[in-house]
């Protein structure tokens, strides 16, 4: 018999009775019936057919003085009826569903304080678990937000894998006590005016307040603590944060070369759980294979007229924070003037910046 084409449902069938059974088939293959895998045993005559072919069966088995024995067949290999069931469908689609959702939240740091601040901020913009991952906004975005009420910070970073997101934040260098303290016990002064944001003293009594307005040279803390009639010289020591507007003139070509970061694609490659191996033995193995590549390239482009807001000032502000060495914000930015010539880009902006403004000025104690 030719073989039997794929059919939508088998069955197993096999002949017995004291007739011989060659005319049952001979009648069976007349009649249009699909039969495969014809084999004649001791028990009689075994084949598989379809649906209709059970059907032509069972009405004319009689006829023939034929006994009929019918189960479904097997459907194929092991692997195949894993992959046809129902149930590894569900298991496909619910670790694709959850994929779309963030399900943890990793803070690496070894202060406390620091991230008990960051994940508080991460909840307040409703980055929580089980968001989706669409609904998420930019890696900028978020260091914005952390950084702008956290002067500890000098940068965040980000790493995503799969559903878990790592936020590594990079505190600023801290001042070092050992060699501050073989000088001479001194005050807090401001170096520049602005208006005073915050206090982070160690050591020393505040003299200005937060909100208020300073000048060059303000007392912001004094070293001097007084009880009573008791006078006792500790020194101040720490940082005093306030915000004030300075000025920066800037020259930059105007083709300006980028890095351009691929997008991160993800391919699935779906296996057999089951593998054999030399031995014949079968061994377990994911059904789901991930691959990751993302293709980055370099491109450049040319400044113009209406890239000041979108293009130019971020630039200008990642030149600044990467120049400085301290805990600089900035807030807010006004453009004085700005010149496109043959080759460069000149201007000055006006930046709402927030820093540590507190200088030592030593405390006079006489000879």
């Amino acid at each position: 018999m030719d073989r039997m084409p794929m059919i939508h449902k088998r069955y197993f069938v096999v002949l017995t009775g004291k007739l011989d059974p060659s005319k049952f088939l001979t009648f069976l293959a007349s009649s249009g019936v699909k039969i495969s895998g014809l084999t004649e045993t001791g028990k009689g005559i075994q084949f598989r057919t379809d649906r209709k072919g059970i059907q032509v069966i069972r009405t004319h088995r009689r006829k023939y003085k034929m006994k009929v024995s019918i189960k479904p067949a097997d459907e194929g290999t092991v692997e195949k009826r894993i992959f046809s069931s129902f149930r590894f469908l569900i298991a496909c689609i619910i670790p694709l569903i959850a994929s779309l959702f963030l399900w943890k939240i990793e803070i690496e740091t070894d202060v406390p304080e620091v991230s008990e601040r960051i994940a508080n901020k991460l909840e307040e913009t409703s980055i929580t678990k089980l968001r989706p991952l669409s609904m998420i906004p930019d890696e900028g975005e978020i260091r914005r937000a952390l950084m702008s009420e956290d002067p500890s910070l000098s940068w965040v970073r980000f790493k995503r894998s799969g559903s878990t997101l790592t936020v590594i934040p990079m505190l600023s260098p801290k001042l070092n006590d050992s060699v501050e303290k073989t000088g001479p016990p001194s005050d807090l002064v401001a170096r520049t005016g602005g208006v005073v944001t915050s206090f982070q003293l160690s050591r020393g009594e505040r003299v200005a307040r937060v909100h208020q307005t300073v000048k060059r040279g303000d007392l912001l803390a004094t070293g001097i603590l007084e009880q009573g009639n008791k006078r006792t010289v500790v020194g101040a020591e720490g940082a005093v944060y306030a915000d004030f507007w300075s000025e920066y003139s800037f020259k930059i070509p105007k083709i300006v070369n980028y890095h351009l970061l691929g997008e991160e694609n993800i391919i699935i490659h779906w296996q057999s759980p089951i593998v054999w191996n030399e031995e014949r033995v079968p061994k377990l193995q994911p059904f789901i294979r991930t691959e990751k590549y993302r293709e980055d390239r370099i491109a450049q482009f040319e400044l113009t007229e209406g890239m000041e807001k979108d293009v130019i000032i971020p630039l200008v502000k990642y030149k600044i924070l990467t120049e400085t060495q301290t805990d600089l914000i900035i807030k807010d930015e006004n453009i004085l003037h700005l010149t496109f010539g043959n080759d460069t880009v000149e201007g000055t902006i006006l930046f709402l910046m927030n820093e540590n403004i507190a200088i030592k000025r030593p405390i006079s104690q006489g000879d």
